[in-house]
């Protein structure tokens, strides 16, 4: 049966990246394939939804959203499953924002001619702890670059800028038009990651890289 491990669906408005402050259906499922170093998404319950059952969920949400965000976890890990939801939420004429961490390439392309808007994670080793996946971050974002996309890289204090050329490169060579948010890592005091910040953001303009710096403000803020 085709079922999905659910850790909660809920509205708020989106913390991150370029679509900041837009009100969005959040569905965040439970498991990942990484398990990168600075993650800040502890899970420790789900429900196990059939998709006419998280259909039926998100119509409770009347208000005029933006689009659904299906983030994680990894959505993609339920790819199956999200075809089903995907055809049922695209009738209703709900957009599709997907968070991902950029890794599962044939995944993404079953979907991606259902997908909206692309919030693609680029893992540098340095500061994931995850090892080179920079071979699955091009072949993904080849496929995401059909649709909108826009890139997200964790910046911590051990973060090296040998990361971010290899990073600026493959976004040149497969993505010219998407931007990179560099994102401060939250577990770490932002102020004393300003300097590398924006040491960073001019290396990108360098490289004719669009570049931003956006902290996650929900959590500023206190919003879920």
């Amino acid at each position: 049966m085709n079922k999905a491990r659910i850790a909660e669906v809920f509205d708020s408005v989106q913390g991150e990246g370029l679509y900041l402050g837009e009100k969005q259906i959040f569905v965040r499922f439970f498991d990942c394939n990484l398990s990168c170093s600075y993650c800040d998404t502890k899970l420790d319950r789900f429900m196990e939804y059939e998709p006419q059952e998280l259909f039926e969920e998100i119509k409770l949400y009347r208000d005029k959203y933006h689009s659904i965000s299906f983030t994680g976890g990894e959505p993609l890990l339920y790819n199956i499953f999200l075809k089903e939801i995907l055809k049922l939420t695209k009738a209703r004429g709900h957009k599709h924002y997907l968070e991902t961490n950029g890794t599962l390439v044939p995944e993404l392309e079953s979907l991606i001619d259902q997908i909206d808007i692309v919030a693609m994670d680029l893992k540098f080793p340095s500061s994931s702890g995850m090892g080179n996946l920079w071979s699955m971050h091009r072949k993904f974002l080849k496929i995401a670059s059909r649709k909108e996309v826009f890139l997200k890289a964790i910046i911590c204090q051990a973060t090296l800028e040998d990361d971010l050329r290899v990073a600026l490169n493959l976004i040149k060579e497969e993505s010219p038009a998407s931007v990179l948010i560099l994102q401060p890592n939250s577990y770490e005091n932002s102020s004393t990651l300003d300097e590398k910040l924006m040491r960073y953001k001019e290396i990108c303009s360098q490289e004719n890289v669009t570049a931003c710096v956006i902290p996650q403000i929900h959590k500023i803020v206190g919003l879920k």
